[in-house]
């Protein structure tokens, strides 16, 4: 038997996508807009999607579908009620930017507190050409060791990131809504952190878990990560708490609407303590083969009977 493989959104991936191991037709669209997604799966058995919607309305027009590969973790574009309901499978990716997500924190993290992007940009402008001295100190600089990390969220990227802040000097300390032992809570996180790091799922529960009130129980000189989920923090209270010295800093790779069409409070600012990356803290190279390799993984698996992470 044969089956139709569609790749809605090619784009977003750049790695290779090697043959799959069984009969099938493949074809690959570099973007798909909401309105071509039923056209183009309509003789569609497998779905690979990464940011492309797929909502209840759509998935009732699909009859033939089966399986919704998504080529990501997160499954929030797929109504996943209402494929189990149409007997499709979703399964997603896991596991795999076990360094790249890290590695981006830490480089943040070194950006923030030791003020590099300020001072790169400060000497590009011309600003030691006049200087009287040596050197200057225009942007405070602070060390990474013997400074305190926060992590949000202390699954495999809380704990990736934790080893290698302790191999720098740094304490950690961790909350999750799972019990584990050597955890605090979220008020000790927000209090005692010299940096916060966010890696929790953005559900209703943590929409907008990062806020005004939050943001005003933290250190002042304290730096705010992001490479999760834009929904977790109120951008709106943030970009204020950065404009009024609230806390010191923060480092983003997500946004709350992506890509920011309209714009974004955050983005109107132009302040030495933010930085800005868009949504690709997970998007080295080598993580990116991993994940295409995982996600053939996981079409070949469901094809021959044994499927392999499927989202409830």
């Amino acid at each position: 038997m044969s089956h139709t493989i569609v790749f809605l959104d090619r784009e977003t991936l750049d790695a290779r996508v090697r043959e799959f191991s069984f009969p099938h037709t493949y074809r690959e669209y570099d973007v798909t807009a909401p309105e071509q997604i039923v056209e183009r799966l309509a003789d569609a058995e497998i779905a690979i999607v990464n940011k492309v919607p797929m909502r209840a309305d759509t998935l009732r027009q699909l009859p033939k579908l089966k399986l919704i590969a998504v080529a990501a973790t997160g499954t929030d574009i797929v109504d996943k009620a209402v494929a189990k309901e149409q007997g499709i499978t979703v399964v997603n990716i896991r596991n795999y930017a076990f360094n790249t997500v890290p590695e981006h924190v830490v480089a943040l993290i070194f950006a923030l507190r030791r003020a590099i992007v300020p001072y790169a940009n400060s000497t590009r402008r011309g600003d030691w050409n006049t200087s009287r001295q040596f050197c200057y100190f225009d942007y405070p600089i602070r060390d990474i060791a013997g400074s305190t990390l926060g992590i949000v969220g202390y699954g495999a990227l809380g704990k990736s990131i934790a080893k290698r802040a302790e191999a720098l000097g740094m304490k950690v300390i961790a909350y999750d809504v799972f019990p584990q032992d050597g955890l605090v809570d979220f008020e000790t996180i927000l209090r005692e952190s010299d940096v916060i790091t966010l890696h929790a799922p953005l559900t209703p529960e943590t929409r907008n878990m990062i806020g005004r009130d939050e943001l005003a129980k933290m250190k002042r000189d304290a730096i705010l990560i992001n490479t999760a989920r834009g929904g977790l923090v109120d951008e709106a209270a943030l970009a204020e708490a950065l404009t009024n010295g609230t806390i010191a800093g923060a480092g983003f790779d997500v946004l709350t609407t992506e890509p920011p069409v309209d714009g974004n409070v955050l983005l109107d600012l132009d302040l030495p303590n933010l930085i800005v990356t868009p949504h690709v803290a997970w998007a080295s190279k080598e993580a990116m083969q991993i994940l295409s390799d995982q996600l053939v993984d996981n079409i070949e698996a469901f094809v021959a009977g044994k499927p392999q992470n499927v989202v409830d």
